[in-house]
This record gives C-alpha cells, structure tokens and sequence, in this order.
C-alpha cells in the first residue's frame, strides 16, 4: 500500500511511501486487541481501593445483649457487620491489577489495529515536524490543513520533540506518541492516525523485530 506524503500545509509533497503489507494489512486478530486494550486499561488502574473490616475498625469488643431469650439473633460486638457501622465482609482491599502478556500477542495486536486504521483510510503520511516553538495554533493549523481538526487524531513521530508535544497538550482531543510507546488502545481510540514519514521505517523496524 502507498500513501502520498503532505506537507505542513496540507500539500502534496510528490512523494510516496510504501506501508509494510506485513504490518498494515494483515487480517486482524480480536482477540489479541481485546488482550492488549484489557492490560492498558488494567495498567492504568491505581488498586488503592480499601474498605476497613471489623478487626480494622475503633470500638468495643463488648457483647450488646444477652445470648438468649431476646427472640433474635445472638447479638455479637458493635464491629459486627450486621450492625450499622460496622466492618465489611469481603471488602476491597489494595492490589495490583496488572498481568502478563506475551510479547508476540502484543505485537500481533498492534498489527491488527494498524491495519483496521489502514483498511478504513483513517492514516495519514506528513513530512517530518520541525517545529521551533512550542505554539498550539501551528498545531490546530496542521490539523485544518490535513482536513481533520473536527476528529479524535493521534500523530505518531519517529524520536521525542517537546516542541510539537507542547504544541499538542492542551488540544483534548490530539495525543501526540512516539514509535516505541505506540500501544493499541491509542490506535484504535483516534479516528484518524497521523504518522510522520521516518516513522513508517521506525513501524516497520519495530514491529518486525
């Protein structure tokens, strides 16, 4: 498959790349993107979730009634969990949600994201983003020119500029990723991928390692 690369305004450039038919048009795998989207989001989780059980709460050990001959239960301590504030049975406790998974699944992932993006036409080829200042309004202009200011993008660069990611931070809807943190889940939740012509090679050398 080859995409035509646009400049910052929007233009034809003349050139064109080739996308790795290895990578961008591979039949997708579900079932690896719903592995890996499920481990970015357990990631993301903090697990600092706690509820406090009867032998974690301040109070008396005392027992509130008599064992029989109330007609009711056998009355336990005031920590007891039938009791109005008392402890949880089974509460949430602090934990780690994170899991494995296989280095290949993920890679195998990334493919089948890339290449549902690519089969819907949702990929674009810009020429590499110098830009000297960080200024938003450079970013918002590149977006009008590629005709896709109205739409959830992600713009993937080969190496880190802090320039063009500043440029980028305060637009909600535009994430800016470098190669080597690309993940599934940005893929897929952008409706249009913006990638930078070096780093077509850096997908490729990334993906086929």
């Amino acid at each position: 498959m080859e995409l035509t690369v646009y400049n910052i305004k929007g233009e034809d450039t003349g050139r064109k790349v080739s996308l790795n038919d290895a990578i961008f048009a591979i039949e997708p795998n579900d079932h690896a993107i719903y592995l890996d989207v499920k481990q970015y989001l357990a990631n993301q989780r903090q697990g600092t979730h706690k509820a406090k059980g009867r032998s974690e709460l301040a109070g008396s050990t005392r027992k509130l009634g008599k064992q029989k001959g109330s007609g009711g239960a056998r009355p336990g301590d005031i920590k007891s969990p039938v009791r109005v504030g008392g402890g949880r049975v089974f509460g949430p406790v602090p934990r780690d949600y994170a899991f494995k998974l296989n280095r290949k699944v993920k890679q195998l992932a990334r493919k089948s994201a890339l290449s549902y993006k690519a089969a819907e036409n949702k990929i674009t080829v810009v020429e590499t983003l110098n830009f000297e200042t960080p200024k938003t309004k450079n970013y918002i202009d590149l977006l009008k020119n590629l005709q896709i200011a109205d739409k959830k993008s992600l713009l993937v660069l080969s190496e880190p500029n802090k320039a063009v990611y500043l440029s980028a931070r305060n637009l909600e809807s535009s994430k800016v990723s470098i190669v080597s943190e690309l993940n599934t889940y940005n893929i897929l939740n952008a409706k249009s991928l913006i990638l930078t012509e070096d780093s077509v090679a850096k997908i490729d050398e990334l993906l086929n390692a």
